[in-house]
Parts: C-alpha cells; sequence; structure tokens
C-alpha cells in the first residue's frame, strides 16, 4: 500500500483546553498539541496516519484520493484542533473531518458513480427487519481485509464502489468498521433513522449485488 509522503506544516500556537479523562493514553498528547507543541502534534500524525488512510481508502475507493484525503485531514485537524472540546471521542471527531473531505471531493470530481436505483427500495421497516425479506449477511464478521476467499473478496468490493458515496460511507462505517449508529450518525451529521434506512438500502443492494455468486 502506497501513500503519498505526509507534509504538514506546523506553525502557531493553540489554546488551551481542559485536561480530561487522564485514563486515556492520548490524554496528554492532545493536551500538548492543542497547547501548540509541536513534538505532539507530530505524534498525533504517527498514530492515526493509517487509521485515516484506510478509512478512506475504503470510502473513496481510489489510492490516490485517499492519500489526498489523508493530507487534507491532518491539514484540518492542525488548523481546527483548538476547536475539539472532548464532547465526543477523539476518533468520531477525526472520522468526522475523514468523512467530509470524502465527500467533498466526490462532489468536487463531477463523476456520478454507477448509481443504481437505490432509491426506488421501499424505504418501509429497518435496517433488521426480516419479515419482508431473506437474511442478509453481517458483513461485519467477514471484513475486507479478513480471511474471505479473495474471489468473494473481490466480487464485494466491486459491488461496494458501485454504492452511491453517502450509502457506502455508512455501509463503510457500520458494517466494516463496526461503528455504532449513533457515532456514524454524528461523524457523518445524520439522523439515527437516516443511517438506519441508508444502511438497508446497502445492505439490499449489496446483497442483490451478490446473489448470483452467493448461490451458484
Amino acid at each position: 500500500m502506497s501513500k503519498r509522503t505526509l507534509s504538514v506544516e506546523i506553525s502557531g500556537n493553540g489554546s488551551r483546553h481542559p485536561r480530561t479523562d487522564e485514563s486515556n493514553p492520548d490524554t496528554a498528547i492532545l493536551n500538548a498539541a492543542q497547547e501548540g507543541d509541536r513534538k505532539a502534534f507530530v505524534e498525533i500524525v504517527r498514530r492515526y496516519e493509517q487509521t485515516v488512510y484506510s478509512f478512506a481508502f475504503k470510502v473513496c475507493r481510489d489510492r490516490d484520493k485517499a492519500a489526498e484525503t489523508l493530507q487534507d485531514t491532518f491539514v484540518n485537524v492542525f488548523r481546527k484542533l483548538h476547536q475539539f472540546d472532548r464532547r465526543s471521542k477523539f476518533t468520531t471527531w477525526l472520522y468526522s473531518i475523514v468523512a467530509n473531505n470524502c465527500l467533498m471531493k466526490h462532489r468536487r470530481s463531477k463523476l456520478d458513480e454507477a448509481r443504481m436505483s437505490l432509491s426506488d427500495i421501499p424505504p418501509h421497516g429497518d435496517d433488521d427487519d426480516s419479515r419482508s425479506h431473506p437474511p442478509i449477511p453481517v458483513w461485519k464478521s467477514t471484513p475486507l481485509d479478513g480471511v474471505m476467499r479473495q474471489e468473494l473478496r473481490t466480487q464485494l468490493d466491486d459491488a461496494i464502489a458501485k454504492l452511491p458515496l453517502e450509502y457506502r460511507a455508512v455501509f463503510i462505517m457500520r458494517d466494516v468498521e463496526g461503528r455504532p449508529a449513533e457515532e456514524t450518525a454524528r461523524v457523518l451529521r445524520l439522523s439515527v433513522p437516516a443511517v438506519k434506512s441508508r444502511l438497508r438500502r446497502a445492505r439490499v443492494f449489496l446483497r442483490n449485488q451478490l446473489t448470483e455468486y452467493m448461490t451458484s
């Protein structure tokens, strides 16, 4: 996996924030970075760059875009770290920046990915309603980087790439990353019902895409 060299210019001083959750090993480094410690910020980049790149690649489905998102994310983190108020986990705040950067790049690119007619799927029921639909595979138990057979992994990867980005981001956070619906909603700035609706439609779409493979 190749990544562009991350280069973030560090200058200026952050503002002081209350020292909270001292049991968290990241607390001290976050406090120091918010107070303008350059080495502390570099350490934050070191600790989280692989997490950011991995999530960005899963959402963007493109290595160059993921590398650009990695760069942009830490530029945003550096500029806005003083705004992080500890009301949410640092990773939640970080994921929201990554997701926003991915969505902005998608809008700017004007590339309309193979949008299937997800809007035609009836919005009744929630994401775990099995009364009117066949069971949907529990994707989070077989992540893309797990022990799935290569052929199925390729088929699933291709199917995920066809999802519209707003559905793909929900699916990645919920079923690949295993994030709770509430955290996904905060990161993507959606309501929990909207997250459930998009997740259900994404699952139905992926199930339909893989039906022939799964039943052969």
